[in-house]
Formats: C-alpha cells, structure tokens, sequence
C-alpha cells in the first residue's frame, strides 16, 4: 500500500481531524436538506391556497352565468303567449334571443320531445324526447343544467338549461330551454395570469368538458381522464397532484359550480408543480453549492493544519519518548513550550526527562513505593468493580428485553423505566465509591422526603432480581397493606435493603430460600432480611458490619464480595435515625439482618406528583437547547420532544443568540462550557434580549462546585442542574415553569 493511502487510514491523527470536521458539518447537511425540502412543501401550501381561491372564483362566475340563464327561463315560463300560436311563440323568443348575449337558441319543446317553437328558424322537425335534460325537467319540476350538447339546429357547442312550463291545474305543458354557446361560458379566466402550463377545465357530470383554457375550442365535448374525472367527484375536499395525460404534473384544485340544485358542474384549475417548486429549488441548489464549497475547504484546512500542526510536531514527541524509553535521558524534543496542548505535552516529556535524570539514584525506593501504590489501586479497582457489578445487571437485562420487545409492548415500557432507575442508583453508587473517605467516615449526604417503605422494598427487590434468579433463590417479601410512612432518602435506602438482599443472596446456597418481613413496632418500623444460608460464627457477628469484613470466602470473589455492603448499609441507616443489627444461631443455620426506621406521621405528596405530571404532559414549551456536546444534546433534543415540547437546538454561544431572535423561548437550557464563550456570558445576552428576557434559564453542566453555582446565578440563571441531569426532576422543573407561564 502506498504512502498516501496510509496517510488516509482512521488511525492518523490527520484523518482523524478531518473526520470530526466532516461530522461537525454533518448536521448543517442534514438540515439544509431538511430546510429545503420543508421549502417546498411551504411553497405547496401557499400555492394551493391561492389556487383553491382562483378555483371558487371561476366557479363563481360559472355559476352567476347559469344562474342567470335559470332567470331568464323562469320569466320565460310565465309569459301566457310562450303556449299560444306558433309564430308569435317564435317572435318572442327571437326577442329573447336578441337581448341576451351568450345564448344561441331559446325554445320550446312540448311532452313528445317536438320543439314547437325555436328563436332560431328550424328547417326540420327536431325532436328531444331523448334528452336527459328534458326527461328531468319534467320528472323533477324543476331547472336543470343539462350535459355537454352539439346542437342539432344550430351546430354549435352549447349546453341545454331547461324549465318546465305549469299549466293553471299544475301539471307541466311542456318545457322551455336555453341554448348557451360555451365558447363565452368561462371569460373569467381571460382576466387573470396564470403561470404558463396551466389549465382551467369545467366538466359536466358525465366527465365532458364544456370549457377549457387554453384552446377551448379543440377541448369541447371531449371527456375529462379517468383519474381527472375520479377526482372531481370529490371536488372541494383537498388539493391533488394529477398528472395529466400531456405528460405534465400539476396541482389542481376543485370547485363545483353552483348548489346541488344548480347545477352538476365542476371546475378544476392546474398548475404545473415545477412552477410551483421553482424557487424552493432554486435555493436549495445555492445552499448545497455553498455547503459543498464550505466542507471542501474545511477538508483542505483541517488536512494542511494537521500537517502543520499536528502530525510532525507528535513524530518529534514520539522520537523523544522512544528514546527515553531506550534509557537516554539526555534526549529532549526540540519543540518551543507554548500555551497550546502540543507544546505543553513536549514541556512535560522534557521535564520528566529533567526529573528522571536527577532521580535516578533513589529509583529503588521510588520502585517499592510505586509497587505498593500499584496494589493498593489495584485493590480498590477491585473493589470498585465488584461492587458495580450489582446494578449493573439489571440494566443488561433490561438491555437485552428491549432488544427482544418490538417498541409498543407494555414490557418494553416497563423496562425502560427499570433501566431509568438502575441508572441513576448507578449514578450515585459511582459518585460513592469514587470518594473513599467520605463512605467510611459517615459523611454520605441525605435528600430526604416522606416516603413509603414498600416502594423501597419493591425498587430494591426489583434491582437484585436478576442476581436473585441466577442463584434460583425464593424470595417473600411479608409487607403491611397500609403505607409504611418514613422519612428519608429513597435512593440510600433502596440501596440498604439491596444489600441486605444481596448479601443475604451471596451466602445462602443456590436453591435457597430468602424471606423480608416489614412491620410496626411502636414508634418504629422493623424490616428484617432472613435466610438459610452458611450462617456466622460468634466472632463474625461482632464484626460483620466492619469494612472489609466478610464470611470465607472462595479464592475467586463468588460469594464474598468485598465486606463494603454491610458497612455502607450500617452508616446509611444511622445517617436516618435508625440501627441495624445481625443475628446467626451459628454456622449452618442462616442469618438475620433487622434495621430498625423511625415511623412518620405525614400522608405521602401523591397529589403533587400527580398534578406535575399533568402539567408537564398539558402545556408545552419552547425550548431553547444549547450543548456543544451533540450526542448529549440530541439526546435530551428527543427526550424534550417526545414530553411535546418544542425544541431548537444550537452547539456555541453565538448560534443560540441568532436562534433565540428568531424561536423567542420560553425556557432555555444552557451548557456552562461552550467553544465561544461560556454559558453565563451567553445568559447575560439572552437577558438583555427582548425575544427571552422573560425566559426562564436553566444551566446544566458537569462543574458542581458552590462558587460555580453562584456564579450562575448572578450572571442570571434561575436555576442550577448537575450532569448527568435527572430527566425526571427536569420535567417536574418544566411543569412548574409551564404552570407559571400558562396558568389554566
């Protein structure tokens, strides 16, 4: 393989740069496709909706000529001389005919079919018996609008609108008709531009076309397609995309013309959907061209700096350390020591250069103590691991029950609340064990609320299943009806009576049987953990709650564990105002652990959680989310959007600033550690903006420290959140901002 092949592999620093480059730019890809296609689909909807108002008009006009031509006929019907001699009958409607415009013949046909009387000279009998005009005319007793006909007399391209005629006993005469010439039917559309391939068609009820622009001539009495013809019977509901049979989409809309009673017109008016996209494409074009261009260059730079950069300046780091690493001390990397990392790094490799030189005599000491630091790591990275592994299988069985559940099972609910929880203990199970001091020497922190000592059972039973289902263990929990009320930390809790469980589990044989009883004594509370399991010796029980303090173990760790359940679990216990103590009638015969719990007298807040669960599911938010951390931001992104919120998203100070003048949030959420600049400079801007100087602004960061929060809050913040954020503390937050902003 060639050089420049290699230079192209993942595993180069070069690449590597120019790989995050190229994903920095993928959102802005995704959503200049996503803004394009929304562009059209807005320039759809706009045009459709001035299309839909042509379409009425026209149907309007249609239906004013038809409205007419009614009129007309019924002053007609009244006139007493229309049933009298023939001629006189023929002066009359020649009369008629003069006066109105748009007309080619008025007539009337007696209830043979015969037309006795024609404004227009007949030079043979015609008869319309067989008219479908007619036939309703005198069927109905009412005006109709008749289909599409070439006239026999005139030879013209008409549609026949018929009346009939009551005689003084109320029986119909004979029927009168009008003969309107189509080619003036449709002269609203000579008023109005339509784009160049558009078409407006007016169709009978049999699909014929009795008016068309362009060219209407060529069109009359033609039928409407299929399709085309489908899609006017449900004229008026929605807009369609046809192709019509010139090979050319358009978006037609639909009008009838006129009530039901008449007439059974329908006009449609298309325009080509090119047209309608033109300039969307047009501008989505432009933004592709613009992001190709931009993400080349940004290839190019990242590649050259990275040469620069990068790559020759780490070779000589590389260089330094092989040979220090061979034993030549003397060996320094030649690079100037600048604030950047690089320079820094090539300080540090020439200082431990410096510093092994001059500790070389005392490297024996340096070695023993070094050894002894290797094993006391060692030991707590065991210990850490060890005790991890506890939470962390239920979240690998709830991992592997999502795989298995298809996304609507009630089971697949179940287990994301599960893994939720697991989370979270793990959470703050890390943040203990991570600082020995303050496990041992009691100084774990409470955040205590009034809760139920069943659900604490329950959650803690339900996280050491999995280990309890291993060892194949019966488990019976004896718990009261009523609520257990106490007051404390549910999270140190939960973990109490876990490991309780769990050492209950680890020290009784598999097959074994494993009882937790809840009850009321006086002014207190008593669970006890009981199984028949390997049992104590006198002398363990003395000691069992010590760290460190465990029954014989096997050389491979399976039962033992690292004797830090019980002490934890005794500290925690006494953080609340209880005690612990252990029982054992020996070896053999099992073990029995009894914590003991302050009763209170407070009835649980059901209500409250209730009542923010409501207002976060009944009153959406905008929110404005600024993380440069993109996994972590789309995350919360979809968790925000899934509770109905609406949700804009920036990665830098500057970005969200432009978002906020144009989203104007309710609430933002606001990482403290942007590439620009920081979160709290970023919250002192948004204040002074008018779009969200009434927003509520949240911070959530991973700096913890009590001069960081205070920080934040004079920079503006209203509130403070420590990652990793607790989605449901975030929601009840934003029900509370929901409430305030629209109270019902």
């Amino acid at each position: 393989m060639n050089r420049p092949a290699l230079s192209l592999r993942l595993n180069s620093l070069r690449s590597r740069l120019m790989l995050l480059v190229a994903l920095a730019i993928l959102p802005l890809a995704i959503m200049t496709v996503v803004g394009g296609m929304r562009e059209r689909e807005q320039a759809v909807e706009a045009s459709e909706e001035n299309l839909r108002r042509l379409t009425n008009l026209a149907a309007a006009n249609e239906a004013q000529s038809v409205e007419r031509a009614r009129q007309i006929l019924v002053d007609l019907a009244s006139v007493p001389d229309l049933l009298g001699p023939t001629p006189g009958c023929n002066a009359l409607l020649a009369d008629v005919l003069d006066r109105n415009e748009g007309y080619v013949n008025f007539g009337l046909i007696q209830l043979n079919g015969e037309v006795s009387c024609s404004a227009v000279p007949m030079l043979h009998p015609v008869n319309l018996g067989d008219r479908s005009h007619f036939k309703r005319a005198v069927a109905e007793r009412r005006f109709i609008a008749g289909d599409y006909v070439f006239g026999r007399v005139i030879r013209r391209h008409t549609i026949n609108l018929t009346y009939p005629v009551i005689d003084r006993s109320g029986n119909v005469a004979a029927v009168v008709f009008a003969a309107m010439d189509l080619a003036g039917l449709d002269t609203f559309v000579n008023d109005i531009n339509l784009p160049p391939g558009s078409v407006l068609v007016t169709a009978d009820a049999n699909g014929t076309i009795i008016s068309r622009r362009p060219d209407p001539e060529r069109w009359f009495g033609t039928r409407v397609p299929a399709h085309l013809r489908e899609a006017m019977h449900s004229a008026g509901r929605r807009a369609l995309v046809i192709q019509d049979d010139d090979g050319v989409e358009r978006l037609h809309t639909f009008a009838r013309v006129g009530a039901p009673t008449l007439s059974d017109y329908t006009v449609t008016i298309g325009i080509p959907t090119d047209t309608v996209t033109a300039g969307a494409r047009r501008a989505q074009l432009m933004s592709l061209v613009g992001l190709a261009a931009t993400t080349m260059l940004a290839l190019l730079a990242a590649w050259l700096a990275g040469d620069v950069l990068i790559v020759q300046r780490v070779r000589k780091l590389k260089d330094t350390a092989t040979r220090i690493a061979g034993g030549d001390l003397d060996a320094r990397s030649g690079i100037a020591y600048e604030r950047e990392e690089i320079g820094q790094l090539a300080e540090a490799l020439d200082g431990m250069a410096a510093i092994l030189q001059k500790k070389e005599a005392a490297r024996g000491l340096a070695e023993r103590e070094l050894r002894a630091a290797d094993q006391r790591k060692d030991e707590f990275l065991a210990m850490l691991a060890h005790e991890l592994r506890n939470p962390l299988a239920p979240i690998s069985t709830g991992a592997h029950l999502l795989k298995l559940l298809h996304s609507d099972n009630a089971q697949i609910t179940q287990t994301c609340a599960i893994i939720a929880r697991q989370v979270e203990h793990m959470t703050g199970l890390v943040d203990d064990l991570l600082d020995v001091s303050r496990v041992t020497r009691g100084l774990v922190s409470l955040s205590t609320q009034v809760l139920d000592l069943r659900k604490v059972v329950d959650d803690a039973a339900e996280q050491i299943r999995p280990l309890i289902s291993t060892r194949r263990h019966t488990v019976v929990l004896d718990l009261p009806l009523d609520a257990a009320t106490v007051k404390g930390d549910h999270k140190r809790l939960v973990q109490v009576v876990a490991n309780l469980l769990n050492n209950a589990n680890k020290y009784t044989p598999e097959g074994g049987r494993i009882a937790l009883r809840l009850v009321q004594d006086d002014g207190e509370y008593v669970l006890s953990v009981t199984d028949d399991g390997i049992g104590m010796e006198p002398q363990l029980v003395a000691r069992v709650f010590d760290l460190f303090s465990q029954a014989e173990r096997t050389p491979d760790r399976s039962q033992g564990g690292l004797g830090l359940g019980l002490a934890l679990a005794k500290s925690l216990v006494e953080l609340h105002g209880g005690s612990v103590r252990a029982e054992s009638a020996g070896l053999g015969k099992g073990s029995t652990f009894t914590v003991r719990l302050p009763r209170h007298t407070q009835e649980l807040p059901l209500t409250i959680a209730q009542s923010r669960g409501q207002a976060t599911a009944a009153t959406p938010l905008k929110v404005l989310l600024v993380d440069d951390n993109l996994d972590a931001a789309h995350t919360l992104q979809l968790f925000l959007g899934a509770a109905g919120h609406t949700v804009e998203v920036a990665y830098c100070g500057a970005d969200a600033v432009d978002v906020a003048r144009v989203f104007e949030p309710d609430v933002c959420l606001l990482d403290i550690g942007l590439p620009d600049f920081d979160g709290n400079e970023l919250a002192r801007r948004l204040r002074r903006m008018p779009q969200s100087t009434g927003a509520t602004l949240i911070a959530m960061t991973g700096y913890g420290r009590q001069q960081d929060r205070e920080a934040a809050m004079a920079a503006g913040f209203d509130h403070y959140m420590v990652k990793p954020v607790n989605t449901v503390e975030l929601s009840d937050r934003l029900a509370d901002i929901a409430a305030q902003q629209h109270p019902r």
